[in-house]
């Protein structure tokens, strides 16, 4: 059973559809039973939808690229 601290964690793969089918399911199952997470996952969204609605910046994918990096090198390094 999905744990709320778990939702929270993979909320945004979540509202992104980057979930397997497995934790989809696992998701909706909780929503289905979870007042608090519901309205998180809606809050999530909207702001997800404002902040993309209102935004016409759009970063250097070589930016985007090298921080990519970076946050891969932090996690392998915090692995070892």
């Amino acid at each position: 059973m999905l744990m709320c601290r778990d939702l929270a964690r993979i909320a945004s793969d979540y509202i992104d559809n980057e979930l397997g089918t497995a934790q989809k399911l696992s998701v909706k199952m909780h929503l289905m039973m979870c007042r608090d997470c519901r309205s998180f996952i809606g809050n999530l969204r909207a702001s997800t939808d404002l902040i993309q609605a209102h935004s016409s910046y759009k970063p250097d994918p070589e930016l985007v690229r090298r921080i990519d990096e970076q946050v891969a090198q932090a996690l392998n390094a915090k692995k070892n």
